[in-house]
């Protein structure tokens, strides 16, 4: 597969970026060119076109598939797996973030409140100490449940919502 300048620069920065948000380099290229993939990819190709190892490739399919982001396809006639991306933008961004969601925030969630329950008989924490950590449980409780009502919307309704950006805190600050 031939990359443009474009694409190759849309790869590499999502690679980078994908190491920043703590997902590995090859992991978000892999999806970059799957997702600017006009049809679906082959290991191979994916190797190929990337100059990665192909046992890496398939440890990184492995992985964009147990997110839900890469899908296994076939091709009539041919025994080889072809692998491609969601491709809308706001599917994606759902996806990342219920794992997300479901690997970070719900685990955090259950250590807060088994840290509250366990506080309640431990002399050694400190009063304030305990006020912290109630109150980031209550955040996060508070984040999760926004979270669950919005994701019960469509995406049409979600980015109307979006898109009215600084009339909302207007409106909030009564200066609408």
């Amino acid at each position: 597969m031939q990359l443009s300048p474009v694409m190759q620069k849309y790869i590499l920065h999502w690679g980078e970026m994908g190491s920043r948000w703590g997902v590995n380099r090859t992991i978000a290229q892999i999806h970059a060119l799957l997702y600017l993939a006009e049809e679906p990819l082959t290991a191979e190709t994916i190797a190929e076109t990337l100059g990665v190892a192909r046992s890496n490739v398939s440890t990184s399919l492995k992985e964009l598939q147990s997110w839900g982001l890469v899908k296994v396809t076939h091709l009539l006639g041919d025994r080889r797996d072809y692998f491609e991306s969601l491709h809308e933008v706001w599917d994606i961004f759902t996806v990342i973030m219920e794992e997300r969601k479901r690997r970070e925030i719900d685990p955090t969630i259950s250590l807060l409140r088994e840290c509250l329950i366990e506080s309640e008989n431990d002399s050694t924490t400190p009063p304030g100490v305990k006020k912290r950590i109630a109150s980031t449980l209550d955040f996060m409780e508070l984040l999760t449940g926004w979270y669950e009502q919005m994701k019960k919307l469509p995406s049409s309704s979600l980015l109307k919502l979006m898109r009215l950006g600084g009339k909302v805190q207007a409106f909030l600050s009564g200066k609408a």
